[in-house]
């Protein structure tokens, strides 16, 4: 006589709304992929951008006094910010990312420390651009 067969719990299929996003916690290393690629996307999104106010700048001495007038504003200011953390933390995961590909740090416990490690400094880093940006330092 056999016993009978156990059964294996189905795997559960969770169908994540919008409204229940903010209720789901994801973990450290979840939420430096996501920003990662989101970094990404905005580097690459504004590098037109970027390289036209770069060419700008270099045209003549009153397009480059129009163009550090035009940066001054605060606006432009929190623009420049949002690029300087998505270069930041877009490097600084990378780096990450690159020693995981090099089978370092892939098991859990490694993986999280490191993930709030990018954390740790990416946005210190920012701090200090905001601070320059914004005149801290001035």
């Amino acid at each position: 006589m056999n016993s009978p067969a156990v059964r294996k719990p189905r795997p559960q299929f969770r169908n994540i709304h919008i409204s229940q996003i903010l209720q789901y916690k994801l973990p450290p290393p979840g939420m430096v992929s996501i920003l990662h690629r989101v970094s990404g996307a905005l580097l690459f999104l504004t590098l037109p951008l970027i390289l036209w106010l770069f060419e700008r700048s270099l045209l003549s001495e009153s397009t480059y006094d129009r163009l550090q007038m035009t940066l001054s504003h605060w606006l432009m200011k929190l623009v420049l910010l949002a690029l300087a953390w998505a270069f930041i933390h877009h490097l600084v995961a990378g780096v990450r990312f690159l020693l995981i590909d090099l089978d370092v740090g892939v098991d859990k416990p490694t993986a999280r420390g490191s993930a709030l490690a990018v954390f740790a400094v990416s946005l210190p880093l920012t701090l200090l651009v905001a601070a320059w940006l914004f005149g801290a330092f001035r």
